[in-house]
């Protein structure tokens, strides 16, 4: 099978968040699976292009408005079996960050992300590649699918493609004012509640989900929670009309990349056979922040400090947190009233607590093989990466039970010594410190402990099983798209 995975951020290429660790390993999963598999992205200023041995392949044009854009096309490599192709396009993507600065959006995203969508197909014409499959991913390529229908039909390297878009956070839907129609080149005939049209803007997530063959989301638990008002973020009507179309398929991890046994970024390295590392990383984490040393588990969280990941209620939860004698280590950056309180609360408990705005890979791996457990306290969370690396570290997840979270952490049964972690169901500080402390009474039960931990770093979170669920979602979407 030949697929083209779309998507705007492509690890280790440019990345601000989950969508770039799968755009960069399920490519890899699927050409292991003997599939020809390209990706394609912006070129963005980050992206050296000697660094990573990228060189020009083609160009081509594209209408946009009332006048043509010239685009060039990058090669490199994502690894020996997969091709990567980039976009390049300096007024568009030759800016600090991908989306926005902490401001806010660039005011254009509309334009450069419409560019980015009616390029996809146009890539494949410039490079003479014609894929069974065009894999799209989140608002930056909703309008892939519509292009391929409406300019691509009749196009030989292009009618036989099928198209599957997947969601990975319906919260970011790409929603512009109507004049940007403009831009896209579409006719009036599709801005309607049945196409893109969304309370008088343009939405290009609804694009995607009404013009793909076949759609997914990154957790069997979220696909259905989509599907209803609370977690649907006003298109759960369009979902619940494509229920038939929609398979949730839980996101794997590199396990090649993510093992504790050979991280370079650990202190000590150490597996679920061999776990006595895992103590000299905690002392190690202490020492790297400046934490006391002693008895007491050391929670970590490696987050974006936003709303959505619970940020709100772990902040009123901190003093009795805090009461709990724990030290609490969170790496991440986001809103910044959580900046400020963050800093006030460390500032507060000196001897528990540190913060660092920021994201740092080497210190976020240091912090899942430091850490005896993991926060994420999530309004709601389409998949998480992060509980599945802290189990692979053994760190042990309290979370709450919502869309990926629920599918991929057990509840922890001492009696059977069964389970993975701890979870929560109220979306409420009370709850998040009640579950917490829960984990901290096992962790004072060593033998307990050392169950747990075992279990989860025990887990298979690779792609071969996510990865082949993909394939049959290709397969349904090409027998669709031939009908």
């Amino acid at each position: 099978m030949r697929i083209l995975f779309a998507a705007s951020e492509v690890a280790p290429f440019a990345k601000t968040g989950g969508l770039a660790d799968v755009a960069g390993s399920l490519p890899r999963a699927l050409a292991d699976l003997g599939h020809d598999v390209r990706v394609v992205l912006p070129r963005y200023r980050r992206i050296n292009p000697k660094e990573h041995g990228l060189r020009p392949v083609a160009s081509y044009t594209v209408p946009l408005a009332s006048w043509k854009e010239r685009g060039d096309v990058l090669e490199g490599r994502l690894d020996r079996n997969v091709t990567a192709y980039f976009i390049n396009k300096d007024v568009y993507y030759d800016r600090p960050e991908l989306y926005g600065t902490m401001r806010g959006d660039y005011p254009d995203n509309a334009e450069r992300f419409i560019f980015f969508s009616r390029s996809v197909p146009e890539v494949c014409r410039a490079v003479g590649f014609s894929p069974d499959i065009i894999h799209c991913n989140d608002w930056q390529t909703g309008l892939v699918p519509l292009y391929c229908r409406l300019f691509h039909g009749q196009d030989e390297l292009l009618r036989h493609a099928a198209t599957v878009f997947t969601i990975h956070n319906l919260g970011y839907q790409g929603i512009f004012w109507h004049w940007d129609m403009k831009l896209t080149g579409l006719g009036w005939d599709v801005f309607t509640p049945q196409g893109i049209e969304y309370f008088g803007n343009i939405n290009l997530m609804k694009a995607g989900l009404v013009y793909s063959d076949a759609l997914t989301t990154v957790s069997p638990t979220y696909s259905r929670e989509v599907q209803t008002p609370e977690y649907g973020h006003g298109l759960d009507g369009v979902l619940l009309s494509r229920s038939a179309e929609l398979t949730g398929i839980v996101n794997g991890i590199d396990t090649a990349a993510w093992a504790p046994l050979h991280d370079p970024a650990l202190a000590r390295h150490y597996s679920a056979e061999h776990p006595a590392g895992k103590k000299h990383c905690t002392a190690a984490l202490r020492a790297e922040l400046g934490l006391p040393e002693g008895q007491v588990p050391v929670a970590g969280m490696v987050t974006r400090l936003s709303d959505q990941k619970g940020l709100d209620i772990l902040t009123d939860a901190l003093p009795e947190i805090m009461s709990l004698g724990i030290q609490l280590v969170i790496l991440g950056s986001g809103d910044e009233r959580y900046h400020r309180l963050l800093a006030d609360m460390c500032g507060r408990y000196p001897e528990q607590m540190r913060v660092m705005l920021k994201y740092d890979d080497g210190l976020a791996r240091r912090i899942y093989a430091g850490a005896d457990i993991f926060l994420m306290p999530s309004r709601y969370e389409p998949c998480g990466l992060g509980q599945m690396h802290a189990l692979r570290y053994g760190a042990v997840p309290v979370v709450r039970r919502t869309g990926g979270l629920a599918d991929t952490v057990a509840q922890f049964n001492p009696r059977k010594g069964t389970g993975t972690g701890f979870l929560f169901d109220d979306y409420s500080a009370p709850a998040l410190a009640a579950s917490l402390r829960k984990a901290v009474l096992v962790h004072r039960k060593p033998a307990q402990w050392a169950r747990l931990v075992k279990n989860g770093m025990g887990v298979d979170f690779s792609w071969k099983h996510s990865a082949q669920e993909y394939v049959n979602v290709y397969k349904a979407a090409i027998e669709k798209h031939k009908r």
